[in-house]
């Protein structure tokens, strides 16, 4: 009950709208959905596969979701969904426990599953099969698999260069350092390294490796598809995960869980810009931290909202083509709108993106029987 409690702390005139507890003790289930807002539409949000996820958090990725959504302007809510368990257990106790959660919540017609950190395109898959209701799914299926063509990255490396002129960057030769080289943090990697960034460093949960003439981003990506670690890697220097927050560069991103970088740790970042590829992976007092000292940080539901536009796309009948397109428009344009907004008023840009997000919720709602959510 005290969790329940929690969330419902966090409530407001924009949701969440239900909140659904799933167990099945017989395969080992446990899991939450949130579906925050559905104004515009049914929510679109990921599966997060973590053992150490929790209600609260999955509110406030909904509530991400719901923000990310209609700041990109798509037909769609906010919803997440919590599934407590070790993304990298067997292959067919993870499968039963994907197929489980998609059967309890079979029913629940207003949230279209997505994939999110510790699933994937095969886990889609799964619940397409028993349900019909997901997106991010395999080629084989018809699906746009964002996370093989890197769509949130796509959206990172876009709204890095719209950026980086608002603080004085210029992103051909900038330094960039990911925290989380995985599905997220590789592509941005990718993507930035194209237009002439260099990657001085990387980080996932088992340390961090530094360069600082540039790592090799395909050798890199080779050790992390062998199933092994950043520290794996032959070269650099190799430290301690938190020792990502240490390295100096003009670019910073955290592509990992939420709330890594917090009050206590902030002031060890040594960047310019932050372009948020987590969802909610700074605390607020972190945020307003940096903007008293000068360092831009682009929110997270602005900034990697790539991979759910490439999902909307998908769901509405479009190609991997069309999603690009319309992810570097829409981050390109929306970045510049939120940081046009903050510079003018000397805002925190989380809170322009805030303003701006919470106007297009409003006007959805108030074209709604009764203005719900």
């Amino acid at each position: 009950m005290a969790a329940i409690n929690d969330v419902f702390s966090f409530a407001d005139e924009l949701g969440p709208a239900k909140i659904v507890h799933v167990h099945n003790r017989a395969i080992g289930l446990r899991a939450t959905l949130v579906v925050d807002n559905v104004a515009a539409g049914p929510a679109i949000g990921g599966v997060r596969m973590a053992p150490d996820v929790s209600t609260e958090e999955c509110f406030r990725l909904a509530r991400a979701m719901t923000f990310k959504n209609a700041a990109a302007g798509l037909a769609h809510g906010g919803g997440k969904v919590v599934l407590y368990g070790d993304p990298k257990m067997p292959h067919d106790g993870k499968e039963r426990l994907i197929r489980g959660l998609a059967g309890a919540l079979a029913d629940i017609r207003d949230y279209i599953f997505g994939p999110d950190m510790g699933t994937d395109e095969t886990c889609m898959a799964w619940v397409h099969d028993e349900i019909g209701r997901a997106v991010g799914l395999p080629r084989e299926l018809g699906g746009i698999p964002l996370d093989e063509i890197g769509a949130t990255g796509w959206g990172i490396a876009h709204a890095a260069e719209i950026a980086a002129p608002y603080c004085k960057v210029e992103l051909a030769g900038a330094r960039v350092v990911i925290q989380g080289y995985g599905a997220v943090g590789r592509h941005a990697a990718r993507f930035l390294a194209r237009k002439g960034a260099v990657v001085v460093a990387a980080a996932d949960s088992a340390g961090t490796v530094v360069d600082r003439a540039g790592l090799e981003l395909a050798l890199l990506d080779r050790v992390k598809a062998e199933g092994k670690s950043v520290l794996d890697y032959p070269g650099g220097e190799k430290s301690a995960r938190e020792a990502v927050l240490d390295v100096e560069c003009e670019i910073w991103i955290p592509a990992a869980r939420p709330d890594v970088v917090r009050e206590e740790n902030v002031a060890r970042l040594k960047t310019r810009l932050v372009v948020q590829g987590a969802n909610i992976p700074f605390t607020l007092g972190a945020e307003q931290y940096l903007h008293t000292n000068g360092v831009l940080c682009v929110p997270d539901f602005i900034a990697n909202a790539g991979g759910v536009i490439c999902a909307a796309v998908e769901y509405h009948g479009g190609d991997e083509r069309t999603a690009l397109d319309t992810i570097a428009d829409k981050v390109r344009d929306n970045t510049r709108a939120v940081l046009d907004a903050a510079t003018a008023h000397g805002r925190l840009p989380r809170d322009a993106a805030t303003d701006l997000a919470i106007e297009r919720v409003k006007k959805a709602m108030s074209l709604r029987r009764w203005g719900t959510s």
